[in-house]
């Protein structure tokens, strides 16, 4: 009994030219997963915002006024508020939600009310990682992307009003 192989393959070229088409469409396809990735970051964390602001407004009510500034920690008594799972980390990679409740420094007697997004661990200034949007080409160890509650809102505290950051539900 004789067996009969199929000798014909596929040559090089061939396999070239498949190799090729694809990573065409692979160099295509990638940045636009990332931008839609990017941009599903963006909208969780608005909804984060939103969520955490109504968070404050029942502790308002509760305990008739803000939550006191925290460093990146959960606010005395909203986590009672809070869903489970919404801080500290905030959308995107290694970022953390901040409870800001600042003096205004441009206006005394004013209050400064936002929830922030920090990029940067502290005290490890090389280690931030930025949204990849185009609003953030210039944040630095200070900026934030901030959901202003009341007053003079900012990326920090110890910067002008006008330091990189992004407020979510400002006029930009």
């Amino acid at each position: 009994m004789k067996l009969i192989f199929d000798t014909k393959g596929y040559t090089i070229v061939e396999l070239l030219i498949t190799i090729s088409i694809m990573a065409v469409l692979f160099s295509v396809i990638i940045p636009v997963i990332n931008r839609v990735r990017d941009d599903a970051m963006f909208v969780r964390a608005k909804t984060e915002f939103k969520s955490i602001n109504i968070s404050i407004q029942h502790y308002i009510d509760e305990y008739g006024d803000y939550p006191p500034d925290t460093s990146r920690n959960i606010p005395p008594g909203l986590e009672e508020y809070l869903a489970p799972g919404i801080w500290p980390d905030a959308a995107w990679t290694d970022s953390v939600f901040d409870w800001d409740n600042w003096a205004d420094p441009d206006n005394p007697g004013e209050r400064i009310y936002q929830i922030s997004v920090r990029f940067c661990p502290i005290g490890q200034p090389t280690q931030c990682k930025f949204p990849n949007q185009d609003w953030a080409q210039t944040f630095d160890i200070n900026s934030a992307v901030y959901y202003c509650i009341q007053g003079a809102c900012r990326s920090h505290i110890n910067r002008p009003i006008n330091h990189p950051g992004y407020c979510v539900n400002c006029n930009n």
